[in-house]
């Protein structure tokens, strides 16, 4: 564990022992996968102003979330 872990990135480390859930787990993530969209400029140029503004906004509740 470092600096950036324990306070900008806010992971979960969690050890799964003799659990059926992976699959499930790993099948959240593929279908999770399946929905995102890569961030260009060319996307960021073509955002709303009220889109940037709210994505602002977020960073700053997102420690609390």
């Amino acid at each position: 564990m470092d600096y950036r872990s324990l306070y900008h990135h806010f992971e979960c480390a969690t050890y799964l022992y003799r659990t059926d859930c992976i699959p499930d787990i790993e099948q959240d993530f593929q279908n999770t996968l399946d929905q995102c969209a890569g961030v260009t400029e060319e996307r960021i140029r073509e955002d709303s102003v009220s889109d940037k503004l709210l994505g602002t906004a977020m960073k700053f509740v997102a420690p609390l979330m």
